[in-house]
């Protein structure tokens, strides 16, 4: 194996963060604009209503045990940046590079797609002219409240999760209120859920679903925010397992709750071509004036979602600058405010590039892809983990990991494509470094 150089010395992270700043930090990341956006080219991929639903569980099933994997290693390795770590410390240099690399490209798309997404419905309709500079604007301010501290971040997750949460209540209280009248009145309710038909059958294929919940995993993957916050975890053996467990539990809720919702007011057709598919549902369900209100939740979510994706792309690229995998610069924690501030800085301009040229629909299956990755190298490692370590058994591991890769190879080709070449760059710039390294090494030992 070839030797690396030792990381930069630099100040550690502080540990500032508890059981409950750390559930609604990944919170904030999982009950973001995913929850506004994924269902829509889900449905499309799925074909009907009940197929969506099993993509829904099946990419609950694998998120599931990339938790777990997730918790297990993190109590083991409690340091910033995720897999990243666990995948040097127990498979080797090349299998944590993989996971760092995968994780920084497939979540800075995520970034680009909260910031497009919080500026579509940010904006009144007619100024999508605008939404490409409002998006840039909104990540240029959301870094620079990660740069004030990680106790700032923590408090803007909460207010924004807390709000979220309220206005997903009304989108799926106006089903509710719906299915009662309907039930009261007969064959219709209050809104027209029961004229919109769903997807035919025939159009339902396993492809489909599987292509369907490689889609719907985008808005799971946030509980990875909580891992790589690991060097600002207070008690991280014991707060970092139990609070993916919770905040996976109360995303999983939430996210049944809407998908029945959309289905039931849209059905498949209607949802996989609504573009904001929960305003469509409370117009649906007869509920008009909640229309702003949820335009204002799917706005927050977004922003809430953004900072804390910045502050997990952030941190896992301090962790490669620290041993050279990304240019060691980015690995120094500025000493005044305890947070990774070139990082941070670095992760934003690439974002605003971002948002400036690409397409949304097309960066959640890119996110899609470098996630996964990044979870199956997180299976693989807490799968060799001693007994000692252990929080679950191997064959949770085994079906994580067999379910990255069959959602990956189910995701719209053109992604698996632009992933490829994204991650051979990757591997490249590293090769190359580490060819000069070794030439410099000859050259002293001379």
């Amino acid at each position: 194996m070839t030797a690396v150089p030792p990381p930069t010395p630099s100040p550690s992270l502080e540990r500032r963060l508890g059981l409950a700043d750390a559930v609604f930090i990944g919170l904030g990341a999982m009950i973001g604009a995913g929850v506004f956006s994924v269902f829509a080219p889900a449905a499309a991929s799925a074909g009907s209503a009940a197929a969506l639903l099993g993509a829904l569980a099946l990419a609950a099933v694998v998120a599931y045990c990339n938790a777990t994997s997730t918790a297990q290693l993190a109590a083991r390795y409690p340091t910033a940046g995720g897999s990243y770590v666990y995948g040097r410390e127990r498979l080797g240099e090349w299998w944590g590079f993989a996971a760092g690399w995968s994780f920084v490209i497939g979540k800075t798309a995520s970034c680009a797609a909260m910031a497009l997404t919080f500026a579509v419905y940010a904006l009144p309709a007619g100024a999508e002219a605008f939404e490409r500079p409002l998006a840039a604007l909104a990540v240029a301010a959301l870094v620079c409240v990660n740069l004030f501290g990680i106790t700032r971040t923590a408090l803007a997750a909460r207010v924004i999760v807390v709000a979220v949460l309220a206005v997903l209540a009304v989108v799926v209280a106006s089903g509710v209120t719906d299915a009662l009248a309907g039930s009261a009145g007969g064959a219709g309710g209050a809104g027209g859920s029961a004229a919109i038909p769903a997807a035919a059958l025939s159009d339902v294929t396993p492809y489909g679903i599987v292509q369907a919940a490689g889609l719907i995993f985008f808005a799971f993957a946030g509980y990875a925010r909580i891992a790589t916050l690991g060097e600002e975890v207070k008690s991280p053996e014991r707060t970092i397992p139990r609070a993916v467990t919770v905040a996976f539990v109360i995303a999983l809720a939430v996210y049944l709750a809407i998908a029945t919702a959309t289905v039931t007011a849209l059905g498949a057709d209607g949802l996989a071509s609504a573009a904001d598919p929960l305003v469509q549902v409370v117009q649906a369900n007869g509920w008009e004036w909640a229309v702003p209100v949820v335009g204002v939740g799917a706005a927050l979510a977004s922003l809430g979602a953004l900072l804390a994706l910045v502050t997990g792309v952030g941190r896992t690229a301090l962790a490669m600058g620290r041993r050279g995998d990304l240019p060691r610069a980015l690995g120094v924690v500025d000493a005044r405010r305890s947070v990774p501030r070139r990082a941070e800085l670095a992760v934003g301009v690439v974002i605003v590039a971002l948002v400036l040229a690409v397409d949304l629909r097309g960066v959640i299956a890119f996110s899609s892809f470098g996630v996964l990755l990044y979870y199956f190298v997180a299976n693989v490692s807490a799968f060799g983990q001693p007994r000692t370590e252990r929080r679950s058994p191997r064959v949770v591991q085994l079906v994580g990991a067999a379910g990255c890769v069959v959602l990956v190879a189910a995701l719209p080709p053109s992604a698996v494509v632009a992933g490829v070449i994204v991650l051979a760059v990757g591997f490249g710039y590293r090769g190359l470094r580490l060819s000069r390294e070794r030439r410099r090494g000859r050259s002293a030992a001379r």
